[in-house]
């Protein structure tokens, strides 16, 4: 069981780094920091099409890899 959740989480960490490397920045350069930041921050941006969808798979991933890492911490007692 331990080896089997170590394999899924290892799976689960490859998938993570891949989506966010495939999304593109928020902001880019001075201007982007000062407004981007803000826009982020009160969810002013509305991301479309490939963009939305990468963001919700980055959420699903990043809360299974967090959940895998907290079983493989119980089990490895």
């Amino acid at each position: 069981m331990e080896t089997l959740l170590k394999v899924l989480l290892v799976i689960f960490s490859i998938a993570l780094i891949a989506i966010v490397l495939l999304q593109k920045g928020k902001s880019a350069g001075l201007a982007g920091a000062i407004s981007g930041g803000a826009e982020h921050l009160f969810g002013k941006t509305k991301a479309r099409g490939m963009d939305l969808i990468l963001q919700r798979v980055t959420v699903v991933v990043a809360a299974c890899f967090m959940i895998l890492a907290i079983l493989v911490a119980i089990f490895a007692k």
